[in-house]
């Protein structure tokens, strides 16, 4: 109370009676000037004689307004969204592209809120975009694509420590989409298209090379052994067979067609 005293002073005091005194001649009808309800998910910052009273705010529920000495302000504590829209931005590597994002926040201190800013939503949007254009100038297009989830933890860190002295907390940022000009999507295009036929290209030479090495073996191993070249002829010939039903035209080796010639001309 010795403390309220010399914060209004004598002044002060007296009007704030003089106040009281109202209120209770023109009892009841008074009373319903001065009743004032906060819902839940609000809070009231109320000044007294121009002093924000009790330094902290009231509410939820029932709260006294003294009709001559007090004035107050209604904040919200619901969690804001907060639509970033396009913003023109230069990376890194000399790109320009357009981002836009949405920032989540909330008020936690109603007092700060009101006491710190002049308008705590509009300050809290502009921080919010020149944040995202500050962050994005220092990320190449590669990084803006693929380390979308870092940057807004990076961005929303900046903010949380920069609304924290006007009673905000930042909840979440998320970085909705990132557009490029035409000429460099169909260039990103080309560029992905072309990595694609050099890797498709490396594995067909790969697999060739891998089937010439399996030839290979496949021929030493037949070279060791001459009936199992006729066993493959046969293998083939009952695999085209049954697939294909066609004259199929089986080929003999030259020493055989020797020996039935000798055969025959010795008959």
């Amino acid at each position: 109370i010795a403390d309220r005293r010399e914060g209004i002073g004598v002044c002060g005091w007296i009007l704030t009676s003089l106040s009281f005194l109202l209120v209770l001649i023109t009892f009841p009808i008074s009373i319903w000037a001065c009743i004032k309800v906060i819902r839940e998910y609000e809070r009231a910052v109320v000044f007294r004689l121009g002093r924000i009273l009790s330094k902290k705010a009231k509410g939820p529920g029932l709260i006294l307004i003294l009709p001559c000495t007090d004035t107050f302000i209604k904040v919200d504590l619901r969690t804001i969204t907060c639509n970033i829209p396009p913003q023109e931005i230069l990376t890194k590597d000399a790109v320009t592209a357009q981002v836009d994002g949405v920032v989540y926040y909330r008020i936690h201190s109603a007092v700060s809120a009101v006491a710190n800013v002049t308008d705590v939503h509009l300050a809290t949007f502009l921080l919010a975009q020149t944040t995202l254009r500050n962050v994005l100038g220092t990320q190449s297009l590669a990084q803006l694509l693929a380390g979308r989830e870092e940057i807004a933890h990076s961005i929303q860190a900046i903010l949380d420590s920069a609304t924290e002295q006007w009673g905000i907390k930042v909840a979440r940022v998320e970085i909705k989409d990132v557009r490029i000009p035409v000429a460099m999507q169909r260039a990103m295009a080309a560029e992905a298209e072309a990595a694609r036929e050099a890797r498709a290209k490396i594995v067909a030479a790969e697999g060739e090379m891998n089937a010439s090495k399996a030839l290979k073996q496949a021929s030493m191993v037949l070279a060791e052994s001459p009936a199992g070249l006729q066993l493959r002829y046969l293998q083939t010939l009952t695999t085209v067979a049954a697939e294909n039903n066609s004259t199929i035209v089986f080929p003999l080796p030259v020493n055989m067609l020797e020996s039935f010639r000798q055969k025959n001309r010795g008959g």
